[in-house]
């Protein structure tokens, strides 16, 4: 089954499949302050998200990964350099779902349909195909807290399909998930991306995790955020996160993760 809503047209995502790249980061910096208490996060990166590519960003703690993902998003701008996205609408997935509580599943994904105006005729329609594609079909009457945390990481998932996202910015989605939960849903993200093409930028401090998901890790050093490394993937999919492929890959990235952290010091 595609994993589009088959919806009237108005409901329907259109990918921007364009020339170029989905997403491109030139000389970009962020410094939050001034003077003697300015943050340098980010500084200096150039970066490239090609269309349908699913990327994932690692390093430690403080080191630009949300920063990065917040200027792709539009809701930070770089202090130097630029960032363009050509790939269409970008949204941005938590680690907390930030489902409202109060609305159940079916009314928090259908607000984002309201929100896009979406006609009341169609949104109904839309929201059970949503639901349907991220597993959840007889839960839309559930509210939130009636719901596993995997589940609810499921709801923001279907809520940002619903907001036309062609762009998904992943911020430590499943960091606060029991490892089996945590496993399920690389599955379905995996199964979402291919089935969509949509872009997808991922932030993790697990770097299995990224191996297990990315076509390409990029490693950034610590405060500030440069690209340290970049390890582009060519184990064949579909991946488990145990397999010894992975962990190969992995022990290597962690390896270098360390020497970055090692040379600019632990940040707090």
């Amino acid at each position: 089954m595609s994993l589009r809503p088959r919806a009237r047209e108005t409901a329907e995502p259109e990918l921007h499949m364009g020339s170029g790249s989905a997403v491109s980061l030139t000389s970009a910096s962020k410094v939050y302050g001034t003077g003697a208490e300015a943050v340098h996060a980010v500084d200096n990166v150039s970066l490239d998200v090609e269309f349908g590519e699913f990327l994932c960003l690692v390093g430690a703690s403080g080191c630009g990964k949300s920063t990065l993902l917040n200027m792709i998003a539009g809701l930070d701008k770089p202090t130097n350099g630029t960032v363009e996205v050509r790939g269409g609408r970008p949204t941005l997935i938590f680690q907390e779902p930030a489902l409202f509580p109060w609305l159940t599943v079916e009314r928090n994904v259908d607000l984002a349909l309201k929100l896009r105006k979406i006609d009341r005729a169609d949104r109904k329609q839309v929201v059970g195909s949503l639901l349907e594609m991220v597993h959840l079909t007889g839960f839309g009457s559930k509210q939130p807290h009636e719901l596993s945390g995997g589940m609810r990481q499921r709801v923001a998932i279907a809520r940002a399909l619903a907001q036309q996202a062609e762009i998904l910015l992943m911020d430590e989605p499943f960091g606060a998930l029991d490892a089996m939960t945590r496993d399920l849903l690389h599955d379905e993200v995996e199964r979402l991306w291919q089935d969509t093409g949509f872009s997808i930028v991922f932030v993790t401090h697990n770097v299995r995790e990224a191996v297990r998901l990315a076509d390409r890790v990029i490693l950034l050093s610590s405060r500030p955020g440069r690209i340290a490394a970049e390890f582009p993937l060519d184990i064949p999919r579909p991946r488990r996160i145990e397999s010894p492929e992975v962990g190969a890959l992995a022990t290597e990235i962690t390896a270098r993760l360390r020497e970055e952290v090692k040379h600019h010091g632990v940040q707090t």
